[in-house]
């Protein structure tokens, strides 16, 4: 029954390599043939490859759940002791089924996308599916060939070698799949991209299409990555969030990209500028989410995240990303001159100005990251030495960038479309200049002594009272002509720019979390001590006590639990309770942080090793504000769903060339787009 169960996986998951191929056979067909029918054919195809899929990752999830170690996979990753919650979540705690639900997300996405954009759409559709169907068939290939989850061993084992206990905790639930949901999603917009290419389409038809798509990819991106910076955080026990860890830096490259290509469609949206290079950005952006998972499932990098150590699972990975990025940027050399548009930035003080330097300082940024994290394996591989790219490398060269990106956080939105002026722009950001200089002053005395963080502070003031007077100013000029009140005048503002208001409210997010990334870097207080009992540490506004260690039992593991007493300045008192975790199963050995959370900062303790006379090493941390990121994060979720609630464009019919084929389009015309959103032709409305 099992063994059928998870060969019905293996079945459903292989039909669905079948259709992929039929479904872009179709779909040339139906250009080629000018055939609407053929194009029905590879819709259903896509939509069936979802239920396929699906149908594949819940044999193997149920394959966990009931601890069926005749399934290879399922014995390697679990035991008869693990807890549900980490059966049901383990398809992704290693390299086969992490690469399910990436193609998971990437047939959802798929169907889903052919389902929204069919009626609207048509003359993009058949290059849109046969991109998202070829991306499909890489990682089918992949997956059935050399990374099978599905593979049966008999006898059954009797009991599975367990999940890696790192993994083993809340975690595993929500930073994974969140992280991965925003690396496929810029697939749907990459696809886009190509059919525009595929077109020579360069109006922002394209790109209003993708927007939703774009933010929604964005966001999860963000918080994939944020989450996982909380996961660290609270986890491996080194009281921080980011280290600059090669596979982090694989996560942050798309973000980079995506963030600038999502502020520079806002010029082609508006100004029908920068065609071919977000174009340029978002298959960079994509390539980049394909970078990250070779990084991450070659094995060619040592980290915490790392999964497979196959050279042939890293030479397919590797040969595919080169395959998808040859064919991409290939076919925007070829075709981007039919991208170019009449239009060009015209003055250098403008929004679209502002949009550009703010491309080219997240580019940058990437470019930076991306050698830092590539170059030691370059050296490895022609000199045989090992090299490291450290964080103070990261730390001393995105400092600036970041600063200036943080500076345009407040020019950009408020600088107005085609130009404006020095005068202008005097009379408008004075007085937040002023005030960011104080701001920066005042908490150099306070004890910023790190220029960068000084200079942070003041861009954060400088960027929130410059948004905060505009928005003001604009409430205000409402309310005399409507004579309403300040609440109402800037809900109505707000409901009816809610893109605008929407940013405004991820930019804030932003501050926030930025205020957080300062606070807990360059304030941060630590102390390495041995703690006999009743013997005292003191760090930031706390003193702990070592009271005593007590064994614990857990469900597939056994611990030491520490009890420190603490005193806060206020007179305030509590306990915390770090502990080590041994996992007899794996014989692994874990550290669980213990953590006291508050809005000004967090007292954070980490157990080291025992001595025989029954003391214990003790590390301890104040970590000031570390909380404003994860609430940066949350205001940032919000100002997304904001401006993602407002309603898309009314579609209009599309006038059809003559020579445009009622199903693709011709290649060569209709580069003017339609300002709407829509493609619609008249063979499939």
């Amino acid at each position: 029954m099992n063994g059928s169960l998870i060969e019905i996986g293996l079945g459903a998951t292989s039909l669905a390599l079948i259709l992929s191929f039929a479904a872009i056979i179709a779909s040339f067909l139906a250009v080629q043939r000018n055939a609407p029918s053929f194009l029905h054919s590879a819709r259903h195809a896509m939509i069936l490859n979802f239920i396929l899929i699906t149908l594949g990752c819940f044999t193997i999830v149920w394959s966990f759940v009931i601890k069926d170690f005749s399934v290879l996979y399922v014995a390697q990753n679990s035991n008869s002791q693990l807890p549900l919650l980490y059966r049901l979540t383990a398809l992704w705690g290693a390299h086969e089924g992490s690469l399910m639900l990436w193609v998971w997300y990437l047939a959802a996405f798929s169907a889903l996308a052919v389902f929204v954009h069919w009626k609207s759409h048509p003359l993009s559709m058949p290059y849109v599916i046969m991109t998202l169907a070829a991306l499909q068939i890489g990682f089918l290939i992949f997956i059935l060939f050399l990374s099978n989850p599905f593979i049966e061993v008999h006898p059954a084992m009797s009991d599975g070698r367990d999940l890696n206990p790192l993994l083993q905790d809340p975690g595993l639930a929500f930073h994974p799949p969140t992280l991965y949901m925003g690396y496929v999603g810029f697939s749907i917009p990459f696809a886009f991209a190509i059919a525009a290419l595929a077109r020579g389409q360069s109006g922002r038809e394209w790109v209003v299409t993708t927007r939703r798509w774009t933010l929604f990819s964005w966001v999860a991106l963000t918080s994939g990555i944020l989450l996982g910076g909380y996961w660290a955080y609270y986890e491996l026990g080194w009281g921080g969030y980011w280290a600059w860890d090669p596979v982090e830096n694989a996560s942050l490259l798309p973000w980079l990209t995506g963030t600038a290509f999502l502020h520079s469609i806002m010029a082609q949206d508006q100004r029908n500028l920068f065609q071919t290079w977000n174009v340029f950005l978002i298959i960079t952006t994509f390539a980049l989410s394909l970078l990250g998972t070779f990084l991450v499932r070659s094995g060619v990098l040592t980290s915490v995240h790392s999964f497979a150590a196959d050279p042939g699972r890293g030479a397919y990975i590797l040969m595919f990303l080169i395959v998808v990025s040859v064919v991409a940027y290939g076919l925007l050399v070829w075709r981007g001159q039919r991208l170019i548009g009449p239009h060009k930035v015209s003055n250098l003080v403008s929004r679209e100005s502002a949009l550009l330097y703010n491309n080219l300082l997240f580019v940058a940024a990437a470019v930076i990251v991306l050698t830092g994290t590539l170059y030691p394996l370059a050296i490895e591989v022609l000199t045989g030495e090992r090299v490291s790219v450290a964080a103070p490398y990261f730390n001393k060269v995105m400092a600036p960038l970041m600063l200036g990106i943080i500076l345009l956080m407040g020019l950009g939105p408020l600088v107005p479309w085609r130009k404006s002026s020095l005068k202008k722009m005097r009379d408008q950001f004075a007085l937040p200049a002023g005030l960011a200089v104080i701001a920066a002053i005042v908490s150099h005395f306070l004890g910023a002594s790190d220029l960068v963080a000084a200079l942070a502070i003041g861009l954060v003031a400088f960027v929130f009272i410059a948004t905060l007077l505009d928005v003001i100013r604009a409430v205000r000029a409402r309310m005399k002509v409507t004579d309403r009140s300040f609440g109402s005048s800037l809900g109505t503002l707000a409901a009816n720019n809610q893109r605008r208001y929407g940013g405004f409210i991820v930019h804030m997010g932003t501050l926030v979390l930025i205020i957080g990334i300062v606070g807990s870097a360059f304030f941060k207080e630590e102390a390495t001590v041995t703690l006999s009992k009743g013997e005292q540490v003191s760090v930031g506004p706390y003193t702990m006590t070592f009271q005593s260690m007590i064994p614990q039992r857990g469900p597939n593991y056994t611990e030491r639990m520490a009890f420190f007493e603490w005193v806060k300045d206020d007179g305030t008192v509590g306990v915390l309770n770090p502990s080590k975790r041994n996992y007899p199963v794996t014989k692994t050995v874990t550290t669980e942080a213990a953590i006291l959370s508050t809005l000004l900062g967090d007292l954070y303790i980490v157990l080291g090793n025992e001595t025989q006379a029954g003391a214990v090493v003790t590390r301890a941390y104040w970590n000031p504000l570390v909380n404003w990121i994860w609430i940066g994060w949350m205001v940032i979720l919000a100002g997304v769903l904001f401006a993602m609630t407002k309603r898309a464009p009314k579609i209009v019919t599309q006038k059809r060339d003559e020579t445009d084929s009622p199903v693709g389009g011709n290649a060569g015309g209709n580069t003017g787009g339609n300002a709407s959103g829509g493609d619609k032709g008249e063979a499939l409305a």
